[in-house]
């Protein structure tokens, strides 16, 4: 449950404290950079180049099997030939003769098919395992890409993973002290900020995030800590020079 009674001047330091704290956060990423990204990436294509090098290798084994299915088919067709022909010394009339001399001719012809097949086949195998080398050359190359990189990342999450956590405590201790409207807006203008600043200070007259002049009663009114004023450009909210201060005095007491 949200504090009742906070005044409007402890709304606007917490809301400053809040983006300091967020701000420090969004540093930390920015140093990660786009590595959880990349480590992404290379684990999806990693898992994609298996996949089409299983795909090969299963593609492979077919083409195999049909080779080894021709090579039975022609030893088949051989012990036919050789069956045939010393019939053909038995054979009591032409018509027999002629009827088995077919039959040897067909088997001749089912060798010939089978033996095209056969090196149709090889040849469809010598193109899938040179895919096959290229699939696997790429694949040690990404995943030596992505142990670099989760590497790279791990060392990165393990010096700044502390001082995340700490900051997302605070970052929470302080949304606390904000009422929901007011936290939902500071998110929606973060959100829509290039920068990730909802909250800025007032620096020469302007507005710290979009730098335009902001009109003198304005400035009193953000001067007095009575009201929440956002920027009637950018929409961001505004504070005074005093919030920051209360801000640093009580980060100098941590």
């Amino acid at each position: 449950m949200r504090e009742q009674e906070v005044s409007v001047e402890q709304k606007l330091t917490a809301l400053y404290s809040l983006q300091q704290i967020d701000s420090q956060i969004d540093k930390i990423k920015i140093v990660r950079g786009e590595l959880p990204l990349e480590v992404e990436d290379l684990e999806d294509e990693i898992a994609g180049l298996e996949t089409r090098i299983a795909n090969f290798q299963e593609e492979k084994d077919k083409f195999e099997q049909f080779i080894t299915e021709k090579n039975e088919s022609i030893i088949e067709s051989n012990a036919l030939i050789k069956k045939y022909t010393e019939q053909q010394m038995n054979v009591r009339n032409n018509r027999e003769y002629d009827s088995l001399t077919k039959e040897i001719e067909f088997q001749n012809l089912e060798i010939q098919l089978s033996e095209k097949k056969i090196k149709e086949a090889k040849f469809r195998i010598d193109g899938i395992v040179a895919d096959m080398k290229d699939a696997s050359e790429k694949l040690e190359m990404r995943q030596q890409d992505l142990a670099a990189k989760k590497s790279e990342l791990t060392g990165i999450i393990a010096e700044t993973e502390k001082e995340e956590d700490d900051l997302v405590k605070k970052s929470q201790q302080n949304e606390e002290l904000i009422e929901e409207r007011l936290l939902t807006a500071y998110k929606r203008i973060r959100t829509n900020a290039r920068n990730g600043l909802a909250v800025v200070q007032i620096e020469r007259d302007a507005c710290g995030g979009c730098f335009n002049k902001i009109p003198p009663q304005h400035q009193l009114d953000i001067k007095l800590h009575k009201k929440i004023i956002v920027c009637e450009y950018c929409g961001r909210i505004l504070v005074d020079e005093d919030i920051a201060k209360k801000y640093a005095q009580e980060n100098e007491k941590e």
